[in-house]
């Protein structure tokens, strides 16, 4: 063969092999593009080459995962443990309603027991007549409260102590009652009764009433 295709041999295929081989057949205004063209394609070729023959470099080897892992596990007991320290202290024991104390039931008070009379049994030893009224408030003589719903009364010379039966002589009602304060020192008047003792035997806004009293043993 003679002329330009006088020494075309086969060449080696490949990327740049190829452009080579086109370029013979172009004008030759295109021969820097071709010349571009053909180097890209060496350098692109010498990069995938690269990629795939060279060592992996992002595998993990055995000893750096063994060594990475050795610390990973460390922080995360130490995590657990800190965390169970954490929810002990922060803990509070539930108490279950069976382990609560009971209160005790509070007893209500006992009412006060309401005075009564005096026994009325023993012998007459002395009596007679006079006004009585009725009285409340202060302490009485023997050093005693004076209570208006006891059965109590004031004379002026009987012991302390002593039982006395008073009855109204309007209407026969008769009441028991102990000496324990002096007075009434009102002409015409021996007994002053709290107003417990005057209502038994007659209504308070009688003031004044006259009586028979009996003094007994």
């Amino acid at each position: 063969m003679s002329g330009k295709h006088a020494d075309f041999r086969p060449a080696p295929r490949g990327f740049s092999t190829r452009i080579a081989n086109i370029a013979q057949f172009l004008p030759r205004r295109y021969v820097p593009l071709i010349a571009s063209l053909t180097l890209a394609g060496v350098v692109l070729g010498a990069s995938v080459a690269a990629m795939n023959l060279g060592p992996p470099t992002d595998t993990p080897t055995p000893t750096a995962l063994g060594a990475s892992a050795a610390p990973s596990s460390a922080a995360a007991s130490r995590t657990g443990d800190e965390r169970a320290s954490r929810s002990g202290l922060r803990a509070d024991p539930d108490p279950s309603p069976s382990s609560s104390p009971t209160p005790s039931p509070t007893k209500a008070a006992a009412p006060k027991a309401k005075p009564s009379q005096p026994s009325g049994g023993g012998t007459v030893t002395g009596s007679g007549s006079c006004g009585a009224s009725y009285y409340s408030g202060g302490t009485n003589a023997d050093g005693s409260p004076n209570d208006p719903n006891a059965f109590t009364a004031a004379h002026k010379t009987l012991a302390f102590g002593t039982r006395v039966r008073v009855t109204n002589q309007a209407n026969g009602k008769s009441v028991i009652v102990m000496i324990r304060d002096r007075g009434p020192f009102v002409a015409g008047r021996c007994l002053d009764l709290t107003p417990a003792a005057f209502k038994a035997i007659a209504s308070l806004s009688a003031g004044v009433i006259t009586v028979k009293y009996e003094v007994l043993s």
